[in-house]
């Protein structure tokens, strides 16, 4: 896996550390702001999580008290820059993800 490795690592480290300090300043778990930014795109982008217990279902729905601003957005946005590939190119090769590129995505 690239993104943990040489360099990769390092740099993807800084970016979790500054979004985990961006979640403790909200008050808000890492996943609750993964989901309160996907809310934030547009009435038209609705996040899928996916749980099996009570507890994390009840966590998830924290996400819906989380509010970010056009900065905390923008903020977010510019450190979504991970460095590596998500997923090993043997198994890329072998998938069918038609994931559209964060550059398609509709800027507000």
């Amino acid at each position: 896996m690239t993104r943990l490795q040489g360099d990769n690592f390092d740099h993807n480290k800084l970016v979790f550390e500054r979004v985990s300090e961006m979640a403790q300043r909200k008050g808000c778990t890492l996943g609750q702001l993964a989901l309160a930014c996907v809310l934030h795109q547009g009435d038209d982008v609705a996040p899928i999580p996916g749980t099996t217990k009570i507890d994390n279902l009840n966590q998830n729905l924290g996400a819906l008290a989380v509010k970010l601003t056009v900065e905390e957005m923008a903020e977010l946005k510019f450190l979504a820059s991970f460095k590596g590939a998500r997923i090993p190119e043997q198994i890329l090769a072998h998938s069918y993800l038609d994931t559209p590129p964060l550059s398609s995505w509709k800027d507000e």
